[in-house]
């Protein structure tokens, strides 16, 4: 049997949806009861010379007898939130929902439809359901406000009532943390989030091997986003700006908003943290075949090859090693599915063998690196899974692993002057952790 907490309330506006807990809305409710009650008075004899005895006393009092079953009939007021991978009917379940038309109403319904797109896990929504589970109203958040109906008075359909939202609000926590046995630990007692844990070692993890470069003293400080929702912290959202010290050494990072509004991690004299190109286009693979003359698995003859195979499963994604714009989408010969980017410069990088590619690629789209541009496959002149990558100069092959690439290119003019406008106050907040810190620690 479900257990809900219950309370009396007075009356049903809307404002119960804002509510954090499930109640059971009742009116007036008694328990029948015809018994004796016993007082019993009992004074503590402090001294022998008490002046009077202790005594009990008995007596019967009648109770009017009061009705229940009007509780049993009353609603209840549901207060959650999404969870990871909620879909509405596991909504329902979780909350003692059954109420078909309800579930149809929501899913046929366009701005219903497009609430449940938009679940995410940590948001709110409320639900006033009956005794035996049928909905007479449910909000869902919704991008810019909530997506709320209600059943009519006669119980045979629903409106729909357009709530805005006041609910979700970023905001900008800033916490600092000194090394004592572990990253983890010190974040851990600093209070940071683990997702912003693991960011920082994205963030530092080019310059800061943290398996074996940390060192009992080393420090960090961090600013980053909050997410809100109704006065409760939904999740963390971006890391604005970051300060490693290691071994002595400072490290700073800044997000940083470029001229083409992309967002992107700089130094604090505005290098990019990225590199100019990624080695492999995928995360995890071996090479199984590298870059010259080879004997043809399938022709049996010598011949040249023109770029590095690395062995991975089928439908392992495929990643763009640099910024560029698709030039060619498509099946070509022997590489069979290919995708070929064109570069700053006269560079151009091809990805070849692919099983499928992704649905939005096509030519003449920008991708930017890291994004996922197909699939590992075996198509064209392969006798299994994996990737032919090559790398490309003025249309001419070159050695992806031995090639000298370009380096990501540096913020400079204009576009350096307002990255350390727009710095500056982040970098403030950092140093004023640190001046927090050290006056902590006198």
């Amino acid at each position: 049997m479900q257990v809900r907490k219950t309370t009396i309330l007075a009356e049903l506006p809307s404002k119960l949806l804002s509510r954090k807990r499930p109640w059971l809305v009742a009116g007036v409710a008694g328990i029948s009861l015809l018994g004796v009650v016993a007082a019993t008075a009992v004074v503590p004899q402090t001294s022998p010379a008490a002046p009077f005895n202790a005594s009990a006393v008995v007596e019967d009092i009648a109770i009017a007898p009061v009705s229940v079953t009007a509780a049993h009939t009353l609603p209840y007021v549901h207060d959650d939130r999404v969870q990871p991978g909620d879909t509405l009917p596991a909504i329902f379940r979780r909350l003692g929902i059954d109420d078909g038309d309800a579930l149809s109403f929501i899913q046929n319904d366009p701005a219903g439809s497009q609430a449940l797109r938009q679940l995410r896990a940590g948001r709110s929504m409320t639900a006033m359901v009956t005794h035996d589970g049928k909905v007479l109203s449910i909000s869902l958040p919704l991008s810019g406000g909530r997506y709320t109906i209600e059943r009519d008075q006669a119980g045979q359909d629903f409106q729909v009532r357009s709530e805005e939202s006041a609910a979700v609000e970023t905001i900008v926590e800033m916490r600092t943390g000194t090394i004592r046995h572990s990253l983890f630990g010190a974040t851990d007692e600093a209070g940071l989030p683990d997702s912003v844990a693991s960011k920082l070692v994205d963030l530092f993890g080019t310059e800061i091997d943290f398996h074996t470069d940390l060192r009992k003293g080393d420090s960090f400080s961090v600013v980053y986003e909050t997410i809100y929702d109704e006065g409760s912290s939904v999740r963390s959202g971006r890391v604005l700006a970051a300060e490693f010290i290691n071994q002595g050494k400072r490290h700073v990072v800044v997000l940083h908003d470029t001229a083409n509004g992309k967002e992107q991690y700089y130094s604090g004299d505005g290098h990019s943290l990225r590199q100019g190109f990624l080695r492999s286009p995928l995360e995890f693979s071996r090479v199984t075949s590298g870059f010259g003359r080879r004997l043809h698995p399938i022709h049996k003859s010598w011949r040249a090859h023109k770029g590095v195979d690395f062995g991975a499963p089928r439908g392992t994604p495929v990643k763009a090693t640099s910024d560029g714009v698709v030039a060619f989408a498509g099946r070509q010969g022997g590489y069979g599915n290919i995708v070929i980017l064109r570069h700053r410069g006269k560079l151009t990088t091809a990805y070849a063998h692919l099983n499928n590619f992704n649905r939005n690629l096509k030519p003449g789209m920008a991708v930017d690196q890291g994004d996922v541009i197909g699939f590992v496959g075996s198509t064209g002149w392969a006798t299994g899974p994996h990737l032919h990558y090559e790398v490309r100069v003025d249309n001419v092959a070159h050695d992806p692993m031995k090639i000298a690439l370009p380096a990501a290119d540096a913020l400079e003019g204009k576009e350096l002057a307002r990255f350390k406008r727009n710095a500056e106050p982040l970098l403030q907040r950092i140093a004023l952790l640190n001046y927090k810190a050290t006056v902590a620690s006198r």
